[in-house]
């Protein structure tokens, strides 16, 4: 019963909490405000480390020690901007850090022509599937697979307009590249995927890459620790 109690107590505490409240309860050592801001942030988070590099355990890693980074060192955080603007940074460079790591020979904006024929081919696309939930599940696999293949420099920017629906001055904003630079990266991702999925695409990029489930549960889990193991909690 006091589980219960406690449970829903801190679900309360978290939804009734602006980003600004948490993140001054996260600076005295609120466990729970730091849980609540890794909630709140995860989705977002998550696509754009995705954005970067090329699968979601690379993503994942990126995106656990970017958290780490960031509440390690709050103090650093001076509010020019907000909480999620300044961790969204963070998240980017840890990302791009990342990738150059395991690919030193790879410039982050050299733009390569590549042909995406290998996931032309729709699941059952020439017979009904019976089950609409495995439909919706192959269309989704279908998506990430053609995102996956843009090139970084492309792909970042689709994920911030497509899934998190944000503007070009925005994602101009959050990037520090021209917005021209921005279209330009979009039409050309648009292109390409519209080679690759053709008719077989109406929609749904809101659903793809999600972060959910245990993963999602257990990053705050591991923050924590992180911060408790250096004494920050």
């Amino acid at each position: 019963m006091m589980v219960g109690t406690s449970h829903a107590k801190e679900v309360q505490y978290g939804t009734a909490k602006s980003e600004a409240e948490l993140v001054a309860d996260a600076r005295s050592g609120n466990e729970t405000a730091v849980r609540e801001l890794v909630r709140r942030l995860n989705p977002r988070l998550f696509r754009v480390a995705r954005g970067i590099v090329d699968t979601d355990a690379e993503a994942e890693d990126a995106l656990q020690e970017a958290y780490m980074s960031a509440f390690s060192k709050l103090d650093s955080f001076q509010e020019r901007a907000s909480f999620s603007t300044w961790i969204t940074r963070i998240v980017i460079n840890t990302a791009r850090m990342q990738r150059r790591r395991f690919r030193p020979e790879e410039e982050y904006d050299t733009v390569e022509e590549t042909h995406l024929s290998r996931v032309l081919t729709f699941p059952g696309q020439n017979s009904e599937l019976p089950d609409a939930a495995i439909g919706r599940a192959q269309l989704r696999g279908l998506l990430e697979t053609a995102v996956s293949e843009l090139p970084p420099d492309m792909r970042l920017p689709f994920l911030l307009r497509e899934s998190e629906n944000m503007s070009v001055m925005a994602i101009a904003r959050e990037l520090q590249i021209n917005p021209i630079t921005v279209k330009t990266r979009l039409f050309r991702a648009r292109r390409r995927l519209r080679l690759a999925l053709e008719r077989q695409v109406r929609g749904g990029f809101e659903a793809i890459f999600p972060f959910g489930g245990k993963r999602r549960a257990n990053m705050a889990s591991r923050v924590i620790v992180h911060l408790r193991a250096n004494g920050q909690l």
